[in-house]
Order: C-alpha cells, then structure tokens, then sequence
C-alpha cells in the first residue's frame, strides 16, 4: 500500500492538530446546545470518531449514506438516499461532517434536502476542502485544511475502497489509478 502513496500531505500529528482546531471552533459555538453530527458514509467515519471525542458537549451522532449516480464517474447531482437519519431534525442544530468537500455538487443537494426537514441550523464541518473542483456553491464554516487537485487517499479517503486505513493523508500514483 506505501508503494503505491506518491507524497504524504499531511502526518498523522497534523491531522489530529487539525481535528483538535476544529473541535475547539465548534465547542465554541455550540457551547449549551445539543448538536446533531450527521456524517456521510463511509469516508468521513475516521474524521467523525476523532472529531466526537475532541468535542466537550453534548452531542448526538447519526449517519447517511447517499447516491450520487449518473454516467461514468461524474455525479450528476442526483441524490438518492440509501440510509436516511435515524432520528428526526426538525428544530435541530445539525452539523454535517464531511471528509474532503469536492465538487459540492452531492453535498449542496444533501443540504438542500435536509433543509426541507426544518432544522433549526445546518452547517458544514470539513476535514479537506478541494475548491480547485468546486462545481456547486457549498459553503463549509469549518474548514481543516486545503488540499491540492490531486487524488488523495487516507485518513478514510480511499480508491477503489482502500487505503482508507492509513493514517496519514497522501497523494495516490496516478498509476494506480489510471490503470
């Protein structure tokens, strides 16, 4: 798996520093609320498990999992849900917590159809943000770090369902993934 990670971006140390930075923001401003993370699966359940515990309040956890289909590799902007929330959010705060914000497109029509479930606020934690890819307006209030138009794999970010596993964030050989 090494052998195939071109360049580490980020260590293991500077990711927790991030995930520790942004859970002091968010303790800030949901001091005395009761706040709803709500995580997409499958990439973001590393950043989610680390950023639960570095919060000092009260939390609830709930997980989505979403479709994005259209033709080849591209989303169309068409979300099907797979697994919905367990809970109800109407009159919630509801945090989405996010791996890398890509494109947007998938996550700005999964805002906009929680949106129509009246929660009291909804905002975007982001590990990584990719703006070079943006194709839709998201905006994320919690943003860890920016990284490059590459493909980058760990820390719960795969190809092809692997690398999720490493500790670090890295950018892929694009031999691996051009093959």
């Amino acid at each position: 798996m090494l052998n195939d990670i071109k360049e580490v971006l980020f260590t293991e140390e500077q990711l927790k520093e991030t995930v520790g930075r942004l859970a002091e923001q968010v303790n800030r401003d949901y001091a005395g609320k009761n706040v709803l993370l709500v995580s997409v699966l499958k990439g973001a359940v590393v950043f989610m498990a680390d950023f639960m515990r570095a919060l000092d309040l009260k939390c609830e956890i709930d997980f989505m999992v979403v479709s994005s289909y259209g033709s080849g590799t591209k989303t169309s902007g068409n979300v099907k849900i797979i697994k919905d929330l367990d809970v109800p959010i109407e009159g919630r705060d509801v945090l989405i917590v996010e791996d890398i914000l890509d494109s947007g497109v998938t996550l700005s029509n999964l805002i906009r159809m929680l949106e129509e479930r009246r929660p009291k606020s909804i905002e975007v934690c982001t590990l990584f943000d990719k703006p070079e890819r943006r194709a839709a307006h998201v905006y994320a209030k919690y943003i860890g770090l920016k990284v490059p138009d590459e493909f980058v794999v760990g820390y719960g970010l795969d190809f092809d369902e692997k690398y999720r596993n490493l500790p670090f964030v890295g950018v892929l050989k694009p031999e691996v993934y051009t093959k």
